[in-house]
């Protein structure tokens, strides 16, 4: 039975997931105000051209 005990997947922990968002990757980085903004500005363009036509 001890077998199957140490198989099983242990649960993540915050420290886990800190962890894991800490860690420096390649490629663009955008700070998630301008994503935001960008996606709001994105709608409210396409309401706009929708009411135009």
């Amino acid at each position: 039975m001890s077998s199957k005990k140490d198989k099983a997947p242990m649960p993540a922990s915050s420290a886990g997931l800190l962890t894991f968002f800490n860690e420096e990757t390649q490629g663009v980085k955008i700070r998630p105000e301008i994503v935001l903004i960008g996606s709001i500005a994105l709608i409210a363009v396409s309401i706009v051209i929708n009411i135009i036509r």
